[in-house]
């Protein structure tokens, strides 16, 4: 085994100082724009099945580092609302003190949908899933009332269920039930959702987009009765939020996200419509609204600060207690969600801000009335890789070269390397930043940065060898010409 490695060892080291360490930097470059592609595999190319073991054992630095510099473009400029399509009504900490603790009777969620819906907004969605019968309904509790009073028991199994009522107010309003996928099955879970079509235009997606057995959502008498029923599932990547998904797929078939769901309800539509080709979904559209998505139906979300929404929110108490403005809810996209203490479901976003999971559906709604999108295409993925094998082609040509004019100015300016160095990245961060805000690109600069550090940095590990290996032979010579003139001087003598 020790031989082995010392083989292995000197194989490396004469491979670096080969050529003056141009093949062992095209091994750099060529290995790490792999290892960049593992982290993020083109949709329009098969994936070998041995990068899967591959991917499994190597760390994901490249994902990592994107997510990150994403993640600090947004913080640097984050999105300025400049509508308010989306009102939040809120079942926060002072409407549990007045009305009571959550989970309410459903009776008690039917009098704020009937408050909402006498506001006249354009929807109303639920971030609220019941997949159990109300223990308050009145037949329930006639069943636990003793023989002996068996009268009032006749009569509240005379009453509606708190179900049926609730399903009244679902059915006379726009409304829309949330669920959420899972993976797994629990005893509330189910295997299908009673959704609204989806009509897909070219190829089927189904295998690109998330995909998901098993669903925890409403009974099926308030999903009968709701107009729309959608998920709440957002992507989570290392505890943070930076997409959300517009579509996924339940068994074998496709449902909606809340966003678009809710805008299927608003303007009436029959369908959410897909459009998708062999690399996966292009975009979502719905009456005549087209969301450009990722492949996998996914659409990155440009965040505005908790600050700048703060205004969206209005207390459950407010609505019920009819104070709260109807003006803030006229034509507009009502949420119905839990901010409570201990109740709510926090997420924090790229700007590193933690918010309630409701604010994140509010938010892709607010992206999609204002048409501002974060993409990151196919093509600029290839751009990118065109990049930096090019550029660092570039760099294994010229930079060993000890004839340049490069290599005349870094002899006169021993830091020109770094000076170079520094320019450079500084202005590749800048382009992307300006391809971020005024484009709503997300370039890659982290990976091109990693990698094309990783090319220079092996022609200084070769400059290194030589520079030993010139003092090894520097040495070596010295100790030969001390010996002759030992030699010399012992003749002499």
């Amino acid at each position: 085994m020790k031989r082995y490695c010392a083989c292995s060892f000197n194989f490396v080291r004469t491979m670096v100082k080969a050529y003056q360490g141009r093949p062992w930097a095209l091994t750099v470059l060529f290995a790490l724009i792999l290892f960049n592609l593992l982290s993020e595999w083109p949709g329009n190319l098969p994936r070998p099945a041995f990068l899967d073991r591959l991917d499994a054992v190597m760390p994901d630095t490249f994902g990592s580092a994107r997510q990150l510099l994403f993640d600090h473009f947004q913080r640097r400029s984050p999105r300025i609302p400049t509508s308010q399509p989306v009102t939040i009504v809120e079942i926060d900490d002072k409407t549990l003190e007045a009305i009571g603790q959550w989970p309410w009777p459903r009776n008690r969620l039917a009098n704020l949908v009937d408050a909402i819906a006498a506001k006249k907004p354009l929807a109303i969605g639920l971030d609220i899933y019941m997949p159990e019968p109300d223990q308050t309904s009145p037949a329930r509790v006639a069943d636990n009332l003793p023989s002996t009073a068996d009268d009032i028991a006749t009569q509240l199994r005379a009453l509606p269920s708190h179900e049926r009522i609730l399903a009244t107010s679902l059915r006379a309003s726009p409304s829309v039930l949330g669920a959420v996928a899972f993976d797994h099955a629990t005893s509330t879970t189910s295997t299908d959702l009673l959704s609204s079509p989806i009509l897909v235009h070219g190829a089927d997606p189904l295998d690109k987009v998330h995909r998901f057995k098993y669903v925890l959502a409403s009974l099926p008498e308030l999903q009968g009765a709701s107009h729309g029923q959608a998920m709440l599932n957002v992507a989570q990547e290392q505890g943070t939020v930076r997409r959300i998904p517009l579509i996924m797929g339940l068994g074998d078939k496709m449902v909606p996200g809340l966003p678009i769901e809710m805008l299927r309800v608003a303007t009436g539509s029959p369908a959410v419509e897909v459009f998708a080709d062999n690399t996966g979904v292009q975009a979502l559209g719905v009456a005549d609204v087209r969301v450009p998505t990722q492949p996998d139906g996914d659409v990155w979300l440009h965040f505005a600060s908790i600050q700048a929404t703060q205004h969206r929110y209005v207390s459950a108490l407010d609505v019920l207690r009819g104070k709260a403005d109807a003006d803030r809810f006229r034509n507009k996209l009502v949420l119905v969600g839990l901010t409570g203490t201990g109740l709510t479901d926090m997420r924090t976003t790229a700007l590193g801000e933690l918010v309630p999971g409701i604010e994140i559906q509010a938010q892709a709604i607010e992206t999609i009335f204002e048409g501002r999108f974060l993409r990151r295409p196919l093509w600029l993925k290839w751009a990118e890789i065109g990049f930096i094998v090019g550029f660092g082609l570039l760099l294994i040509w010229y930079v060993p070269r000890t004839n340049s004019r490069f290599a005349a100015f870094v002899k006169v300016v021993p830091k020109a390397y770094a000076f170079v160095g520094v320019t450079l990245n500084v202005l590749l961060f800048s382009i992307c930043f300006v391809l971020f805000r005024y484009f709503g690109l997300l370039a890659d600069a982290a990976s091109i940065f990693i990698i094309l550090s990783a090319v220079m940095g092996s022609f200084f590990s070769a400059s290194l060898l030589a520079n030993e290996a010139q003092v090894k032979t520097d040495a070596a010579r010295a100790q030969t010409r001390g010996e002759i003139k030992r030699r010399a001087g012992k003749a002499h003598g």
